[in-house]
């Protein structure tokens, strides 16, 4: 947790965006995973961790606007939760650590939302299925009903404050992007010829808990890189394939690292293989030569899409006038995905508000394929943290669609392309900060040259 203050700060904030009205937190409960007593590993909402810094199930609180009153309940562990638990703090011992002195039962929060006109109490969409039925218990909304029912005023006053980060906000990423940085290099002076891709994931998982905290999100850690979400972990892996790790640090506060890295199994790359990163090199050290306040990211995304699309050009991939083909979306049989995202508290940071909210400022997004993957299309502020992610992917099916239909013929030379059919995919990300005259790159450097991926790669022989 951070300081008392802190809370209260982050509170007073919020609560200047509102006359009137009552915010309701809805904190996470525990899921079981085959049982209700053997459980998930337990992620507080962050939303809730923000503004109240409680990382305990079954919470819920209020924030009276009118009244000017912050409010926790939750119930106290029992003998029996003890036994089993051990001491535990009362709510109202926890409360106060975060400047919250009106707690009360869940039975009282029950009465207390009860106290209040249905049509003053705002809420945050649920993303949980246990929020849904909360909400149907307590407001009358059907979970059909509750997406549309959350406060649009509520999520753009989280999400402007929540993308603004503050000092010991900057510390807690520059740590967790450390160890995450720590997660790759050991990845790297660690695989080898004749492991699995699950080996490689158990080292990486190990540098994560071993520094206090957990992973940020499932571990992607494969020799198939052209499945940008590949969470399967069966391969062995062999000299001349590319290993493409994606994975990231929580710290016990909540903030998230992610970063991606990709080295071969062997000791270096081939000529091939050097090819296609140098392409997604450049196109990741343009974007960040290009992050500072005032650039809209959407243009940060469409140059890396032309310095992909200029790049696979001079080998033979594609033709035509770039412009044109980038406009069309040929870019995207190799960059099917977005530059970057936000992150905070969140890898995604709050996604669950809706990114047309928090990453869009409201407008709405492209529909075209690869486009309508940004997930971050607004201008540029200080204080906000995201990621620069572009990469290179051949994904078969897709190549294959798209030569079936046609889809921008004038632009792809498919025999080209499908001679590289079972390449997999390249991808380097990295975290930066946006501040007052440019950007930096948070944390310890991560290896992204090819000299330094081989550097690292030779210490694993």
């Amino acid at each position: 947790m951070f300081s008392k203050q802190t809370y209260i700060n982050r509170r007073n904030q919020l609560r200047l965006q509102f006359k009137s009205g009552v915010l309701l937190f809805i904190g996470n409960d525990e899921s079981g995973m085959n049982y209700e007593d053997n459980t998930y590993h337990f992620r507080q909402d962050s939303t809730f961790l923000y503004y109240f810094g409680l990382n305990k199930p079954g919470l819920y609180a209020i924030m009276d606007i009118e009244n000017g009153n912050d409010y926790i309940f939750g119930d106290d562990f029992t003998i029996d939760s003890i036994v089993w638990m051990g001491s535990q703090p009362t709510i109202h011992e926890m409360a106060s650590t975060v400047g919250v002195e009106k707690t009360g039962t869940i039975s009282q929060f029950t009465e207390k939302i009860n106290s209040f006109h249905k049509g003053a109490v705002q809420y945050l969409p649920p993303y949980r299925p246990e929020h849904q039925i909360k909400l149907m218990r307590f407001l009358g909304i059907s979970p059909a009903e509750s997406h549309a029912k959350a406060s649009i005023p509520f999520i753009t006053a989280v999400g402007e404050q929540r993308n603004i980060k503050s000092e010991e906000e900057i510390d807690e990423l520059d740590y967790a992007v450390s160890v995450t940085t720590e997660m790759h290099l050991a990845a790297m002076r660690f695989a080898q010829h004749g492991m699995n891709e699950a080996q490689v994931a158990a080292k990486v998982h190990e540098v994560a808990l071993s520094s206090g905290g957990n992973i940020a999100f499932p571990i992607i850690a494969t020799i198939n890189g052209q499945t940008l979400h590949n969470h399967y972990h069966g391969n062995t892996i062999k000299e001349g394939q590319l290993f493409l790790l994606d994975a990231g640090y929580e710290t016990p506060k909540g903030y998230a690292g992610d970063m991606s890295s990709t080295f071969p199994v062997g000791k270096t790359f081939t000529e091939k293989q050097k090819e296609i990163y140098r392409i997604t090199l450049a196109a990741h050290n343009g974007a960040i030569d290009m992050l500072k306040p005032g650039v809209h990211f959407r243009d940060v995304h469409m140059q890396v899409a032309r310095t992909i699309f200029d790049g696979m050009k001079a080998l033979g991939f594609t033709k035509g006038n770039t412009d044109d083909a980038v406009e069309n979306g040929a870019h995207a049989l190799f960059f099917p995905c977005g530059t970057g995202h936000l992150m905070g508290l969140d890898v995604h940071d709050m996604e669950n508000l809706g990114e047309q909210y928090v990453g869009y400022c409201g407008i709405p997004k492209s529909k075209q394929f690869g486009l309508k993957s940004l997930r971050l299309g607004r201008e540029l502020k200080p204080g906000f943290v995201l990621t620069i992610e572009p990469g290179i992917y051949f994904i078969p099916e897709l190549i294959d669609l798209w030569q079936q239909n046609g889809t921008n013929k004038d632009y792809i030379n498919f025999d080209r392309v499908n001679e590289y059919r079972n390449f997999g995919g390249i991808r380097n990300e990295e975290d930066l900060l946006i501040t007052e005259t440019g950007s930096r790159i948070l944390g310890k450097p991560l290896a992204k040259s090819i000299e330094d991926v081989e550097a690292e790669r030779a210490k694993a022989f």
